[in-house]
Parts: C-alpha cells; sequence; structure tokens
C-alpha cells in the first residue's frame, strides 16, 4: 500500500517511516503543508497520515482542501490537541480517524490497518446503482422515480450495501457496520433473549 506521511517532527517521522516500511508499505514523506499539497496533487495514495501543526499550511487546510476536489483518500490525523474540540473539527473538515501524540506503533499500524482495509469511502450525497437512488442528506430512497419508504435501520442498511456495490459482504461486516455492534455481541444478545 502507498502511503504518505505528512509530519515536521523529525523523530515521530523516522519512527513512523521505519515501522511502516517494516509492515511493507510504500512511504512517501513530506514535511511541510505546502511539500504535502505538492505529493497530494501529483500522485494516488491507499491512505495520508497527517499531522495538524505543519509549517506552511496546517493539516485542517490540507484536509480541507483535499476533501474540496472530492478526494475519497483515507485521512489519518496526529496530533498532540486532544480536546473535543479540535477533534470535532478535523472530523468536520473530512477526516477519517485522528490519534492524539504520544501514541504507541501499535495503536497507529492498527489504524492504518482499518483504514486501508475500509478503503476510499463514497462521500457523495446521492448514491445511484441502476435505478436506485440513495440521498444521504434528505434522507430520501427512490426507485424508478417513486419514493421508498424506509425506517432508520433499513435506511442505513441499504446505504451500506449501496457505497459497496459489487463486493461481497459478510453477515459480520453488516451487522457490525449497521448496526454498531460487534457480531459476537448480537450473537450473544439473541441468545440471552431466547432463553
Amino acid at each position: 500500500m502507498r502511503i504518505l506521511l505528512v509530519e515536521d517532527e523529525e523523530k515521530v517521522r523516522r519512527f513512523i517511516v521505519r515501522g511502516l516500511k517494516a509492515e511493507g508499505h510504500a512511504v512517501e514523506v513530506a514535511i511541510d503543508g505546502p511539500t504535502g499539497q505538492v505529493h497530494l496533487a501529483n500522485a494516488e495514495y491507499d491512505l495520508v497520515v497527517l499531522d495538524i501543526n505543519l509549517p506552511g499550511l496546517s493539516g485542517t487546510d490540507l484536509l480541507q482542501g483535499l476533501r474540496k476536489k472530492n478526494s475519497t483518500v483515507p485521512v489519518l490525523m496526529l496530533t498532540a490537541r486532544d480536546s473535543v474540540a479540535d477533534k470535532v473539527k478535523n472530523f468536520e473538515a473530512g477526516a477519517d480517524d485522528y490519534l492524539t501524540k504520544p501514541f504507541s506503533f501499535a495503536e497507529l499500524l492498527v489504524r492504518v490497518k482499518a483504514l486501508l482495509r475500509r478503503g476510499p469511502v463514497d462521500r457523495s450525497t446521492v448514491l445511484r446503482v441502476e435505478d436506485l437512488e440513495l440521498d444521504r442528506v434528505a434522507h430520501q430512497v427512490r426507485r424508478s422515480q417513486q419514493n421508498v419508504e424506509l425506517t432508520s435501520k433499513e435506511f442505513s442498511l441499504l446505504e451500506y450495501l449501496m457505497v459497496n456495490t459489487g463486493r461481497v459482504l459478510s453477515r459480520t461486516m453488516i451487522v457490525e457496520h449497521v448496526w454498531d455492534q460487534s457480531f459476537e455481541g448480537c450473537l450473544h444478545s439473541a441468545i440471552a433473549q431466547e432463553d
């Protein structure tokens, strides 16, 4: 997998690069915001690991510019700032995950693996598959120009299936995404209700 790391702190940069390369990833590095911007304009990446406090252009500004171009690349933000306001600001800017410094490499790696496994996120507001249309903002579904009434769970399930069109999804993946709990937890709940 090809990863772009935008980080100005040399020790942190070396630590991350060494670890990711040991895991078999190709890692490119930018040490400031403008250089990161150039990398993103000229190449495609499977993941961006982005520090917030960067010289020349903040990580948040870089992220906002990336999302304005409709890029779907997953972005993991790194920062020493751990306030809820900072986290909310960056998630609203389009971050996919957020890791506060100092962190262990094991935690960084598991987050990287999760984002790479998930892949690019479809951020469009309207999803279309043949004559089926799902509007994420208006929370409406239409098929052949006819409104379709769905419960919130049905809507979430349909959205997940449409985002993953052409991909085989396991029962566990669907349960964990739509019901926001582990499949094992669902199984225990179902068994407990039967008793």
